[in-house]
């Protein structure tokens, strides 16, 4: 069985959630892994965390715990 992700005007086809993590997931565009679950959008930039947010200039980023 297969299943489809509707994405930015995109349809995406999978047969695993595994692999659709790995393809969908954004980079964190401080050290580049792969964010699964929560992470930081900032000027239209993702991060995993406010720590690769701050390290990579942004300001007034925190982490909600």
């Amino acid at each position: 069985m297969t299943f489809e992700v509707h994405a930015q005007g995109a349809v995406h086809v999978f047969d695993c959630f595994a692999c659709a993590i790995h393809r969908m997931a954004p980079i964190c565009e401080h050290c580049r892994c792969q964010i699964i679950g929560q992470g930081v959008e900032a000027d239209q930039k993702w991060y995993c965390g406010a720590h690769c947010a701050r390290s990579d200039g942004r300001v007034g980023i925190v982490d909600r715990v």
